[in-house]
């Protein structure tokens, strides 16, 4: 166990909370950024929030930027793919169904699931529900910092 460790922590940019959260007695944290924090990120707030196809787009680049980090312990190259398989489903799901918020509860949770964030698939689905643009930007946001500290290395 110990080696484990020693390993963990000899791999750069590891830290999953660049803003040393506080852990709750379960290992859980809170969000880096309020959800309502999202009106600081132009960049990222005005995609999501002026038109639904830009809520595809950031869909898609969060989950290639979270999937990225998980396989390579690196930041996505290009900042995430915008126009490729899950960009064309959270499109068509959304355009046919009116489902896409489905597919983020799903990608709100890996997102709270990698950086250990205190929740559960219902607090997911009501944030969603309520406030889709925020909910991405919050999750761009909380990518965006663990890229930051990779960066660093």
């Amino acid at each position: 166990m110990q080696h484990s460790q020693m390993q963990m922590q000899a791999t750069p940019g590891m830290n999953r909370n660049p803003k040393n959260l506080p852990y709750d007695s379960d290992g859980k944290r809170e969000w880096s950024e309020g959800l309502c924090d999202c009106c600081g990120s132009c960049g990222t707030c005005e995609s999501p929030g002026a038109c639904p196809f830009y809520r595809c787009i950031t869909y898609a680049k969060n989950r290639s930027r979270r999937e990225y980090l998980g396989a390579h312990n690196q930041p996505h190259p290009s900042g995430g793919d915008c126009c490729g398989c899950n960009c064309f489903l959270y499109c068509c799901v959304t355009s046919f169904t009116c489902l896409g918020w489905c597919l983020s509860i799903s990608e709100r949770t890996a997102t709270r699931s990698r950086y250990n964030i205190k929740g559960n698939w219902c607090s997911s689905c009501m944030t969603v529900w309520c406030c889709l643009p925020c909910a991405l930007t919050q999750e761009s946001r909380e990518l965006e910092l663990e890229e930051n500290a990779l960066r660093k290395f």
